[in-house]
C-alpha cells in the first residue's frame, strides 16, 4: 500500500506557548501539521506478524492507524478492564479455562500461584503477558491486532523473551500481529515478517531472515539451598528433598531456572532416576529453557549409566515431548491413582500428568 498523510492541528496560543516561542524563536504557524509519504507493500503477502519501528514522537501511530484503520489497537500503557479478584476471571465469560490458561502459557507465563491473583498485583512482565494472552484470545479469527507501545513497559532482557512467546502464539492462531515500538532491540525476537522504518521510510520484508538469537545457557550443579531462590514460583509446595541432585541454568551469570532430581525405586529397572522439580523464572518463561534443562539431565544421568524420567502436567512440555524422539512416553495425560508407599497422595495424585523416559539424541537416527 502506498499513501500520502498529513495530520493537522490548530494552533491554540496560550500566555506559556508564546512564552516559550518568544523564549526559544519557535517559529508558530496558524496551523501545525506533519506529513509522510508511506510504501508499505504488503497487500500480497501473506503474514502473521509485522513491525512498525521509530524514534518517539515519528508518527508510528499514526502511520498504523492510517495502514490499518480495522485493526484493533491496543495501548500497550493500559490497564483498564481488570477489576476481578483473580485476573482468570477478567477473560471473556464465554472462554474456558482450559483455553484461558493454554493461552496464558503460550506467551510465557506458566506460574499457576500468580494465576490466583488479581491483574494489579502482577509484575510488569507477567501484565504485558497476560494483556497479549487476552488481547489474541479474545480477537476474532483473522481479525488484525495492532499493538502501541508493544513492550515499553517492561524490563528490555524480558522485552525480548515476551517477543519471541507473543509471535508464537500469533503464528499458531489465524490473527495478525502489528507490533508498534520505539524499540529496535526485539526485531530478532519478534521475528516478523516485514519492517517498516517510520524515520527512513524504508519497507524490508523480513520474513525467513531474522532469527532469534541463541541463547547461552550455564547449568551447573549446586547445593540443595539453591533451591530458596526458586521456590515461590513452583506450582506444588515449596520443599525440595535434601538428598536431591540440583542443578541451576544462568544467562550471563543470572540464575534463571532450576532442576532436580531424585533416585526413582523401581521394582524391575535399576539406576532409574526421576524428576523432582523444574522452575523456570517468570522473566524468562516461553522460550524453551525448562525443556532444555530437563534435557540436559536426561543426558548427565544416561552418561553414567543410568535411566531418567519425568512426570509433568505444563502442556507445552507434553507436547514438546510427544514430537521429540529424545522421549518416549511410558504414561498417558491422566490422573495417578494410587497412594504412595507412605500412604499419602504422591505429588502427582490429582493431578493430569504424563511420564515420560528420556531416550536421548543417541536414538535420534535409528
Amino acid at each position: 500500500m502506498k499513501f500520502n498523510h498529513t495530520l493537522t492541528l490548530d494552533y491554540q496560543p496560550s500566555f506559556r506557548s508564546e512564552s516559550v516561542a518568544g523564549m526559544f524563536d519557535v517559529p508558530v504557524a496558524a496551523k501545525l501539521s506533519k506529513s509522510w509519504q508511506v510504501d508499505m507493500p504488503i497487500e500480497d503477502l501473506d503474514w502473521s506478524v509485522g513491525m512498525i519501528v521509530g524514534p518517539s514522537g515519528s508518527g508510528k501511530t499514526t502511520i498504523g492507524k492510517v495502514a490499518f484503520p480495522h485493526a484493533k489497537l491496543f495501548d500497550g500503557s493500559r490497564h483498564d478492564n481488570w477489576g476481578s479478584p483473580g485476573f482468570l476471571d477478567d477473560f471473556a465469560a464465554h472462554l474456558n479455562i482450559k483455553d484461558i490458561t493454554s493461552a496464558i502459557m503460550q506467551v510465557g507465563f506458566s506460574s499457576p500461584p500468580c494465576w490466583m491473583l488479581p491483574f494489579s498485583a502482577l509484575s510488569n512482565g507477567q501484565k504485558f503477558r497476560t494483556e497479549m494472552a487476552r488481547l489474541i484470545l479474545e480477537a476474532q479469527p483473522g481479525e488484525t491486532l495492532m499493538v502501541d507501545e508493544f513492550t515499553s513497559v517492561v524490563d528490555r532482557e524480558v522485552a525480548k523473551v515476551c517477543s519471541s512467546a507473543v509471535q508464537k502464539m500469533i503464528r499458531r492462531s489465524d490473527k495478525k500481529l502489528v507490533a508498534i515500538s520505539c524499540h529496535y532491540d526485539i526485531a530478532e525476537w519478534l521475528e516478523p515478517d516485514w519492517i517498516y522504518y517510520v524515520d527512513t521510510g524504508e519497507f524490508k520484508l523480513t520474513r525467513g531472515l531474522l532469527r532469534r538469537p541463541e541463547i547461552q545457557l550455564v547449568i551447573q550443579k549446586v547445593h540443595y539451598s539453591a533451591w530458596e531462590l526458586f521456590k515461590g514460583h513452583h506450582y506444588l509446595d515449596a520443599k525440595v528433598s535434601k538428598s536431591a541432585h540440583c542443578f541451576v541454568a544462568t544467562i550471563d551469570d543470572k540464575p534463571v531456572a532450576f532442576a532436580a532430581a531424585l533416585p526413582f525405586p523401581h521394582p524391575t529397572v535399576k539406576n532409574m532416576w526421576r524428576g523432582h522439580r523444574t522452575v523456570v523464572l517468570p522473566d524468562y518463561q516461553g522460550i524453551g529453557i525448562g525443556n532444555t534443562l530437563s534435557e540436559f539431565l536426561g543426558d548427565y544421568y544416561l552418561a553414567q549409566g543410568k535411566r531418567y524420567t519425568s512426570a509433568t502436567s505444563h502442556p507445552a512440555m507434553v507436547a514438546h515431548r510427544v514430537k521429540s524422539p529424545k522421549w518416549i512416553m511410558t504414561r498417558k495425560p491422566g490422573r495417578v491413582p494410587v497412594n504412595g508407599k507412605s500412604g499419602q497422595l504422591t505429588s502427582s495424585a490429582n493431578r493430569i500428568t504424563a511420564s515420560f523416559e528420556y531416550i536421548g539424541a543417541s536414538h535420534d537416527a535409528e
